[in-house]
């Protein structure tokens, strides 16, 4: 009898959904409202992407008002040891830090190092750790950017830079993605650095290796609204540059489906427990907009072409090498 699952995987919000796969076992880490005693981070565990259960808390912190919104975890195991990066600031989402906590165990507790990756920026988040082929890490995050270059529209973009250590950046950041599009707008008239912009964003990177080359997949405009959705760049090197597929005026890998589905986006990705199946792990809202809950979906490659059935909202196969 072949095993199925339906979205969502998890009923509780779970937004920014990190799945990392190690040995064998999958460990997600989300943004969440804040757990008992501070517990930040909700961290779930599962044998095969489709019943998870709750493992307790990432990281815990004590409340600081003006600093207590933590975002989008994600994990990277090197050294023995695990890495969480992570943002956190204000609610405005004005004021945001990277930072990074380390743990013995996947499941934590995880410990911060005291360290703030881009200290010169009031503003970064959505760490994403990249390990390439030959064991280099690097660190695609989001900063914001003021000027209107080329056809870059003013709002948050992505960068990279190397991981000269796993607590410590090179500081030679490289552009990936900015907005450029109609769908990435954020908001109109925003108020920010003391001045008045219609907003765009790209948020959430996500990098995966097919056929030689490097494919960063993004979230595109207003995380909120029914704009939001998934798109990719694609480049020969971790570092790019990175250029934009035709038809990158339409969010290309998944959009919002009104009525069902609104605002799939901030992505991760893993395969299937027997690994002969990629698998895209994100987070959209129910209709009622209630919360962003954690999905999956088969992430399918047409030539140099990512497609997905995603978001889907009816009974799915599961992925391949379930044990019923």
């Amino acid at each position: 009898m072949l095993k199925t699952y339906c979205n969502p995987v998890y009923p509780e919000i779970m937004a920014d959904p990190f799945v990392l796969k190690h040995e064998g076992r999958y460990y997600a880490y989300g943004t969440a409202p804040d757990g008992p005693g501070g517990g930040r981070f909700p961290v779930l565990v599962s044998n095969d992407l489709v019943d998870w259960h709750r493992a307790g808390y990432a990281i815990s912190a004590p409340a600081d008002p003006g600093n207590d919104h933590f975002w989008a975890p994600e994990v990277a195991f090197s050294e023995g040891k695990f890495w969480m990066y992570y943002s956190r600031g204000d609610v405005e989402g004005k004021h945001q830090k990277l930072r990074v906590a380390v743990a013995d165990n996947p499941v934590g507790p995880f410990v911060d190092q005291g360290v703030l990756l881009v200290p010169n920026l009031q503003f970064s988040i959505d760490a994403h750790p990249f390990r390439d082929k030959d064991g280099q890490w690097y660190l695609y995050y989001c900063v914001d950017f003021l000027d209107l270059e080329d056809d870059h529209r003013i709002g948050t973009g992505i960068v990279v830079d190397r991981l000269a250590r796993m607590d410590r950046l090179a500081g030679e950041p490289r552009t990936v993605a900015r907005p450029h599009a109609d769908w990435h707008l954020f908001k109109k008239q925003r108020a920010m650095y003391d001045a008045v912009y219609d907003w765009h964003t790209v948020e959430g990177a996500s990098v995966l290796i097919h056929g030689g080359k490097y494919y960063c997949f993004y979230s595109g405009g207003a995380w909120e609204k029914e704009n939001y959705g998934l798109s990719y760049v694609v480049a020969d090197h971790p570092l790019g540059p990175f250029t934009r597929p035709e038809g990158s005026d339409e969010a290309l890998l998944m959009r919002s489906r009104p009525g069902n589905v609104i605002g799939p986006g901030h992505n991760s990705f893993t395969t299937s427990p027997d690994g002969s199946q990629d698998w895209i792990v994100y987070h959209a809202w129910d209709t009622a907009m209630t919360g962003r809950r954690m999905c999956i979906d088969r992430l399918v490659w047409d030539g140099g072409r990512p497609t997905t059935a995603g978001p889907t909202f009816t009974r799915q196969p599961a992925p391949a090498g379930l044990v019923l």
